[in-house]
């Protein structure tokens, strides 16, 4: 455990009397365009145009299913189950995600040591990271909820303290995503602009967010407007595909009302140069399961 460094200029004022856009303060491609890695300099630089990259094939078939097995291990385990790292559908009762992956699970704990996945996140970043959020998420068929239009920066911001945005996320498809079961949608472009929404975050918000999406959600006027701007792309592709994202873009997915489930591990790199402080709008800090305070490199 690493101690929180001291509190820095809040570059990106949120949770006030009423909505504020801030443009970008930080770089969105940290390291140099022909810095060695995995992604080519023209993915690099589609990922700094969009604040999104796409790939086909991050994993392959028999990988998906060891993934999608030791998912099918954690989420019928009982003590998996009783935990508070595991969140459940208000509607079903059936687990929606599962929290801290690569501290409970070695097969996903390889997945994030994996030089695919961490190599990317230290190439767009820069530097060394460290894992700020890992999950599974799991979206059955027939009334799966979805996730409200958001930016996990203004959460990760407001209520864990990332001061800047030097953080990246990855979704790796465990099930083949459809245009029709509630896919993620982004809005190419949306990263540069960062939308502080407006009203105070309640006591332990995390709690009810993790289930449906409240504080920190932005007016429709406001989306409006930014869909507007930058149009809506949805994501599909097989099992194993993988979708890298910025922690500002403007992001949602829908419900599943079709018969066919939509799964994913989700993991957050945050830079070690971007150490979670004191939260910038909220009481105290969310669970180190939602948002870790444990700084230490991905080795």
């Amino acid at each position: 455990m690493t101690t929180a460094p001291a509190k820095p200029k809040d570059l990106y004022p949120t949770r006030g009397a009423t909505e504020v856009v801030t443009p970008r303060q930080d770089p969105v491609v940290w390291s140099a365009p022909d810095a060695p890695g995995p992604i080519q300099p023209a993915g690099l630089g589609a990922f700094q145009r969009d604040g999104f990259l796409a790939i086909d094939q991050l994993v392959g078939p028999a990988e998906v299913e060891r993934f999608r097995a030791e998912t099918e291990r954690l989420t019928t385990d009982p003590a998996i189950r009783a935990d508070e790292r595991s969140i459940v559908e208000p509607r079903s009762q059936e687990i929606r995600s599962v929290f801290e992956i690569h501290k409970i699970s070695d097969v996903f704990a390889s997945l994030v040591r994996d030089e695919r996945v961490v190599g990317i996140a230290r190439q767009i970043l820069g530097s060394d990271v460290y894992v700020h959020q890992s999950r599974i998420n799991l979206k059955p068929g027939f009334g799966a909820s979805g996730f409200y239009w958001h930016s996990d920066f203004e959460t990760w911001h407001a209520e864990d303290g990332l001061p800047n945005m030097r953080a990246v996320s990855v979704s790796i498809a465990l099930t083949e995503n459809l245009d029709t079961n509630g896919g993620l949608m982004i809005m190419p472009g949306s990263h540069m602009s960062f939308l502080g929404c407006a009203g105070e975050t309640p006591k332990d918000n995390y709690k009810k967010s993790l289930q449906m999406q409240d504080a920190g959600t932005p007016s429709d006027e406001a989306l409006t407007t930014m869909a507007d701007a930058h149009g809506i792309k949805l994501f599909t592709g097989k099992a194993g595909s993988a979708t890298w994202f910025d922690c500002n873009c403007m992001h949602g997915s829908g419900d599943n009302i079709t018969p066919y489930a939509r799964s994913n591990v989700f993991i957050v790199f945050n830079s070690v140069e971007n150490s979670a402080v004191e939260p910038f709008a909220a009481p105290v800090p969310r669970p180190d399961f939602i948002g870790s305070r444990d700084f230490t490199p991905v080795r």
